[in-house]
């Protein structure tokens, strides 16, 4: 008698069916009349707009058709901020308890690698260990955050300053842009540091990923025992940012929102837009107020993002850090890629031209789509570019292009954010799937020109 074995649904889609189902649970709460201020459940467009809150803030994106603080009400807002901290933490902390919670007794090595991939480490022990710490470091800069945006948040907006300083603080450390202030993100605060200046940190520590700030802390500060992944994501990360500053400075040193700004406030507002395109969201200066070369800018480094294993999207500094190499070994005429003083293997620049790819033929095909169903007047080809980049990188930066499309629209933007939260990673990930045998005979090679 022949018993058939059930097969388990794979890691990979309960991740993703994990993020869908939070997303069409967060959807009915935001259509709950309570969660908004028209206290009425709405029409099918208003669910729309609800179904696209709920997945930019599950998937940390931050692009939103309503003004988040006018639409909403504080239980919408709470409702808003859980799906951010699930959404934020899901990949790592939420998935790595799930893996442990499916694997039971049989969570084996293949469970162990996919976990510890998914947040930027390679170690396959002391997972426990892992969650814990990414929990209480979470915890601890979120905190810090909030503290110190109280200070500025109180006296400003009185009692619910306290509130405004959690909410932001989390939302800046899990890359997702959402804001509860007023319309204009945090313009009001361009030329203060202390508001700007703990959002960035926020950013860059939520966008370097867990296990790096992790590695940093067990080799104390220590540069010379930093793991490579770790030297590769704070160099990458520093570079884009100073090079990502000083372009800001040129592009948009005659920006008509800094009329009166000084030397200092300028460099403030660079700093920030080159902080806040590692898929963050916030802005000092509306994005639609930047030059053609400043939006140009963005996109790049929107597109690039932040890094693997961390809280933000975008094909990753890694990912770009390696085709840049690989593509510099080639023109040089060498077999090997090296960064510094390792080896990077053709397997790796294959998966990391293959993710680059993934994320072009998307957003190409996004932007084809949506230009060709908005009218011209409403939607012109930078901003709609802009928007594609934005929403598949999970950044939340618009040129106030959001709230103007249609429901079809809509839906391609909503595609886009979780297939950046999910999708782009699944299918990253899958290539380290286990392959069936392959025949032993193999087929001949034979040659392509290129170039």
């Amino acid at each position: 008698m022949k018993f058939k074995v059930k097969r388990r649904m794979s890691v990979w889609r309960y991740l993703a069916l994990g993020y869908l189902l939070l997303i069409l649970f967060g959807s009915f709460l935001l259509m709950l009349p309570f969660a908004k201020q028209s206290g009425e459940w709405g029409t099918f467009a208003d669910y729309v707009d609800g179904l696209f809150t709920a997945t930019s803030a599950t998937c940390v994106t931050g692009l939103t058709p309503v003004v988040t603080a006018d639409h909403w009400t504080t239980f919408g807002h709470v409702v808003i901020l859980c799906l951010i901290q699930i959404g934020g933490l899901g990949f790592t902390t939420l998935v790595s308890i799930l893996f442990m919670a499916i694997g039971g007794k049989s969570f084996g090595l293949y469970e162990r690698t996919a976990m510890v991939q998914s947040v930027g480490e390679s170690k396959l022990t002391g997972v426990k260990t892992l969650v814990k710490r990414i929990l209480l470091g979470t915890l601890i800069f979120e905190a810090a955050g909030a503290l110190l945006l109280m200070i500025r948040f109180i006296p400003d907006h009185g009692p619910i300053g306290i509130w405004y300083g959690v909410f932001h603080s989390i939302s800046a450390f899990c890359n997702a842009g959402f804001d509860i202030i007023g319309p204009v993100s945090l313009v009001d605060y361009a030329r203060d540091p202390l508001v700007s200046l703990v959002i960035c940190f926020l950013i860059i520590i939520g966008g370097l990923g867990f296990c790096v700030w992790g590695n940093i802390a067990d080799s104390r500060g220590n540069p010379r025992k930093f793991s490579f992944y770790t030297r590769l994501a704070l160099t990458g990360t520093a570079v884009l940012l100073f090079v990502g500053t000083v372009l800001f400075m040129v592009f948009e040193w005659n920006n008509p929102n800094y009329a009166g700004f000084t030397f200092g406030d300028k460099l403030l507002c660079s700093f920030f837009n080159a902080t806040t395109a590692r898929t963050a969201g916030y802005f000092t200066t509306p994005p639609e107020s930047l030059s053609n070369s400043g939006t140009l800018l963005m996109i790049i480094l929107m597109f690039i993002g932040a890094c693997s294993g961390s809280t933000g999207g975008g094909v990753k500094v890694s990912t770009f850090t390696v085709i840049m190499m690989g593509m510099i070994s080639v023109m040089r005429g060498k077999r090997d890629i090296t960064i510094g003083k390792r080896r990077i293997d053709q397997s790796v620049l294959s998966q990391a031209l293959a993710v680059f790819v993934a994320y072009l033929v998307l957003t190409i095909t996004a932007t084809l789509l949506i230009n060709a169903i908005e009218p011209d007047a409403v939607a012109s080809f930078a901003a709609v570019m802009f928007e594609t980049v934005s929403a598949i990188g999970t950044v939340g930066l618009t040129q106030a292009l959001t709230a103007k499309v249609s429901i079809v629209s809509e839906f391609i933007l909503i595609v886009l954010m979780y297939l950046g939260r999910v999708g782009i990673l699944t299918f990253a990930f899958a290539l380290k799937r286990r392959k069936k045998s392959e025949a032993a005979v193999r087929r001949p090679v034979d040659t392509v020109f290129i170039g």
